[in-house]
Parts: C-alpha cells; sequence; structure tokens
C-alpha cells in the first residue's frame, strides 16, 4: 500500500455553510478553503486535525450517493472535556448526551451540529474499570 501523506473525514451535508460556521465559531477551527460547495478546516494549533465538508448535490460525488449523512459521530479528544461541556451549555447546544464517565475510559458527551445526522462525541479519555482494561492491547492502552 502506498505511504498515505493525510487523513480527514469529508461530511456530506445538505447545510454545509452553517456545518462549517459552526466548527470556525464554536470548535476553533480556521478555514483552509471556502467555495460555494467545499470547506476544509484545520486547527491552527494543530492543522494536521482537519474536517471538510462538501455540498451533498455536487457533481464530484457520485449520482446515486447525492444525499446528506445520517448517523455519523465524529470524535474529538480533548484534555478536560468538563469545561467544554459547561462552555456548551452556556452556548445553549443541543446536547443529546449528558456528560458522564464510562467504564471502558471515557468522559464524554454529544452534541448534535447544524447538520442532521451529524454528532460530535467530545471525550477525555480517563483511566478504565478493571473489567474493560482486558480489552486494550499493550501498545493501545490508554493514558
Amino acid at each position: 500500500m502506498q505511504q498515505l501523506n493525510s487523513y480527514y473525514p469529508v461530511i456530506c451535508a445538505s447545510k454545509g455553510t452553517e456545518l462549517a460556521r459552526f466548527f470556525r465559531d464554536e470548535l476553533g477551527y480556521q478555514t483552509v478553503f471556502d467555495s460555494d460547495w467545499y470547506w476544509h478546516l484545520s486547527l491552527p494549533e494543530n492543522p494536521e486535525v482537519n474536517v471538510a465538508i462538501v455540498d451533498c448535490h455536487h457533481s464530484s460525488i457520485p449520482e446515486s450517493y447525492r444525499k446528506p449523512v445520517q448517523g455519523v459521530l465524529l470524535n474529538f479528544e480533548m484534555e478536560n472535556v468538563r469545561d467544554f461541556y459547561q462552555h456548551a451549555k452556556k452556548q445553549n447546544w443541543d446536547i443529546l448526551l449528558e456528560l458522564r464517565d464510562e467504564e471502558w475510559g471515557q468522559r464524554h458527551f454529544i452534541i448534535a451540529t447544524p447538520e442532521p445526522g451529524v454528532m460530535l462525541d467530545l471525550i477525555e479519555v480517563i483511566p478504565p474499570s478493571d473489567t474493560f482494561m482486558e480489552y486494550y492491547k499493550n501498545e493501545a492502552e490508554p493514558a
């Protein structure tokens, strides 16, 4: 297989402008490319973290797939998810799953985005319970 140079999700959206604005205004992304049908964004403090959005009706999408994405959950790991949860509540974001700790090693909450069918899971890695620790492989143990 060829060596990959980068990887990022591209979200087929019906509300691309609104979703790109959400990533910029609420999550701190910067616009790298902005047209009326494609938006590429990255984090200024970590330019390797990218997301792109394409208008689901654009001719670059195979015709049989020209529809908005449904049921996508994007994970965002961060250092202090409790503070971000408080920010989300103050911004009146649509919180689909309240902040909670999971036995498998996550403290997280899930929000809806302006694009129906796209959710963000905001995660802080925490120690897993002994029950779940056995599922982690040595090289992939949580922090």
